[in-house]
């Protein structure tokens, strides 16, 4: 199978369709060694703004949701050293969508994984919010695995 992909992006935060996604990337990765991959894990802590004028500000909880995305990553980390590629697992803090777009402009990348959002009924025509902001704001074509 020929592929024009050099730079792969997977957006993973563990759920099954990331892991779907993650397995996809792998197997357009192992066509060529060429293809980097690389796999993003967002952390996305609740700031003051986000809980209204009253929120509190608990670093613990932002830390606790850090080191969360950090051990999400260290299992891929042990997957995706199996690939003879280049390999890259990042965490990032801040508004998924965003930034998964904006690491991927930032690396040239020219392909995005990442998993939809399993809903039922009606609501299967939807997207979820943050694979719907990055199909909208990516330049480059988006993989969405369901």
């Amino acid at each position: 199978m020929l592929t024009f992909y050099s730079r792969i992006l997977v957006a993973y935060d563990g759920s099954d369709l990331s892991k779907k996604a993650l397995d996809m990337a792998m197997a357009l990765a192992k066509q060529d060694e060429r293809i980097e991959l690389t796999v993003v894990a967002v952390s996305n802590p609740p700031t003051a703004t986000s809980m209204g004028s009253y929120g509190i500000y608990n670093q613990e909880l932002i830390n606790e949701i850090r080191e969360n995305a950090e051990k999400i990553l260290s299992e891929v980390k042990e997957k995706i050293a199996e690939l003879p590629n280049k390999t890259a697992a990042v965490v990032l803090e801040g508004n998924p969508g965003r930034l998964i777009v904006d690491h991927a402009n930032q690396t040239s990348c020219d392909l995005i994984v990442m998993g939809s959002r399993g809903l039922s009924g009606i609501k299967e025509m939807f997207l979820g919010s943050t694979s719907h902001f990055v199909v909208q704001k990516a330049n480059c074509p988006v993989f969405i695995v369901k």
